[in-house]
């Protein structure tokens, strides 16, 4: 999922350098979207794992 954000963040940037404003604005919010959504369940893996007594990697 995180490979999916930085994707995004990577066709915003060359949207906006090309002058394509909308696109870029939707690819930004697309990939903010999907990088929150990626650290949410990071942690939750992260708290399920110490829950059941496995030190985390």
């Amino acid at each position: 999922m995180l490979g999916w954000a930085v994707t995004f963040l990577i066709i915003a940037l060359i949207a906006a350098a090309l002058g394509f404003g909308g696109i870029a604005g939707a690819s930004v919010g697309i990939a903010k979207i999907l990088f929150f959504v990626f650290i949410v369940l990071f942690v939750v893996a992260m708290i399920a794992r110490a829950v059941r007594g496995r030190p985390p990697v």
